[in-house]
């Protein structure tokens, strides 16, 4: 399995769900359906493929580390290049 998701909580306005990416396994790519916060628990290294130009690039997060990404934003393809998981927050805002 390459990711597990956890809801932390959920209501009308947001939904917080802990994610958890193993070594080596990918993240399929997808259409974000809200404007995202992600919020990197753990150190990590992750490689990503931009889905238009299949371009490949590795990234390191620190713990702590928070970025935002927009609703319908073509979350690309991730693979964990770490020898241990790493877990994220994942914020998302819901239209009201």
């Amino acid at each position: 399995m390459a990711q597990k998701k956890r809801t932390l909580l959920e209501n009308v306005r947001a939904r917080v769900t802990e994610v958890t990416y193993e070594p080596g396994e990918p993240r399929p790519r997808y259409l974000r359906p809200t404007d995202q916060i992600i919020v990197f628990l753990d150190d990590c290294e992750y490689e990503r493929i931009d889905s238009k130009t299949g371009e490949k690039a590795t990234r390191k997060r620190k713990a702590g580390e928070v970025i935002w990404h927009d609703r319908s934003e073509d979350a690309p393809v991730l693979t964990n290049r770490g020898s241990k998981p790493y877990r994220t927050l994942v914020i998302e805002l819901k239209e009201n």
